[in-house]
């Protein structure tokens, strides 16, 4: 099997950043989703590429947004992917993809092997999945420490390239690598020491850890 990819989800200061960097961290996420205590505006993910530039790959996560808020955020934070967190159905994937020209992750709420069935749906319009824990209702869609049942996608055989997420941290990660054979693991709240808050440790940790499986 080959190095398991790791993405540090709701960077949102130079240090998050460079710790994710240091860490060899695959990619970074930018929260656009204002509600999160991730958020991150698209001002300041400006500031946040320009010291990125080409040492790792930008992610930007939104919630049902419009084209008009996806498009500030593309361009300000210069994404390499746009990751998908509401309720965007495949006809909608496929319209931002083709839009905004990067690819499109499209993530998968579990709580049941019915809801991993839903990502065959977007074997044309996405290019990975990632699946990530069901939240109560009410609650924010991800970044809750959250984790869902891993048999219900080990070593998954759908349409798309994958990846997982949901309550996963530097003490379980090497874990569920091993459980599911997941190629790239995603976590936010797991590397942090209060709500949106990373510590640089737990980052280098969480991404020691996954390489190790």
């Amino acid at each position: 099997m080959s190095r398991t990819a790791t993405k540090i989800c709701g960077l949102t200061t130079p240090d998050m950043l460079e710790a994710a960097i240091q860490a060899r961290a695959d990619h970074v996420g930018f929260n656009f989703f204002p509600p999160s205590p991730r958020y991150l505006a698209p001002r300041d993910a400006a500031a946040l590429a320009e010291r990125a530039e080409a040492r790792i790959s930008r992610v930007g996560l939104f919630v049902d947004a419009d084209d008009a808020a996806i498009t500030e955020a593309v361009a300000a934070g210069r994404l390499d992917a746009i990751q998908l967190h509401g309720q965007e159905t495949p006809e909608r994937a496929a319209q931002v993809r083709a839009r905004f020209g990067v690819p499109v992750w499209k993530v998968i709420s579990v709580a049941s092997a019915a809801d991993v069935a839903r990502a065959d749906a977007y074997a044309t319009a996405a290019d990975l999945i990632l699946f990530d824990a069901k939240t109560p209702k009410g609650t924010l869609p991800g970044g809750m420490g959250l984790a869902f049942d891993w048999t219900l996608v080990a070593n998954w055989k759908g349409p798309l390239a994958w990846g997982l997420a949901g309550g996963l941290n530097p003490t379980n990660v090497a874990e569920a690598v091993a459980r599911t054979g997941a190629p790239l693991v995603d976590t936010a709240s797991g590397v942090e020491s209060a709500p949106g808050v990373k510590d640089a440790d737990l980052i280098a940790a969480f991404c020691r850890a996954a390489r190790t499986v």
